[in-house]
């Protein structure tokens, strides 16, 4: 089944790259208690998710954080180690939190997991974002497969 609006995420844990190394987080410690943009994508270092999607994310981040976003979120189907590269090489700094779904968990207990396995890259995130409170997810932007439209930074700032 795949989530909706008013949907509770699922309990999971992550890996997140910090200065000391790959660190796991639970959905709770992430989402728990505040309002987040989270954003998936199908993998790091991909064309529209190195061009345009992340980079969307890190250039509207003050103004998502004026509407009310208390962080920003990215989820991938990769590991910690990846996701961290991605990281620096996109200059993401403190701006987007990465979070490694490596086995893809989370993007199977949502419901928003494709095969890429014609491409090489196997199990693999949908594109989408949802504005998340406190673990509920307030608005969902799922995309249809190839495309890039609802779930970028800019269609979420104009649903805020």
């Amino acid at each position: 089944m795949t989530i909706k609006v008013g949907d509770t995420l699922p309990d999971v844990t992550f890996t997140t790259m910090t200065a000391d190394g790959p660190t796991r987080v639970t959905t709770d410690e992430v989402f728990g208690g505040r309002t987040v943009a989270l954003f998936a994508v199908p993998g790091a270092f991909t064309p529209t998710c190195s061009a345009r999607h992340l980079p969307g994310f890190i250039q509207k981040a003050s103004e998502l954080k004026a509407k009310g976003i208390d962080r920003i979120v990215c989820t991938a189907v990769n590991d910690a180690f990846v996701l961290g590269a991605w990281a620096r090489d996109q200059g993401a700094g403190e701006e987007v939190m990465m979070l490694a779904d490596g086995n893809a968990d989370f993007a199977r207990e949502i419901g928003l997991v494709i095969d890429a396995s014609k491409f090489g890259m196997g199990i693999r995130s949908q594109r989408y974002s949802m504005v998340v409170e406190d673990k509920v997810v307030k608005h969902l932007f799922v995309e249809e497969s190839g495309d890039f439209k609802v779930s970028s930074a800019e269609h979420m700032l104009a649903a805020l």
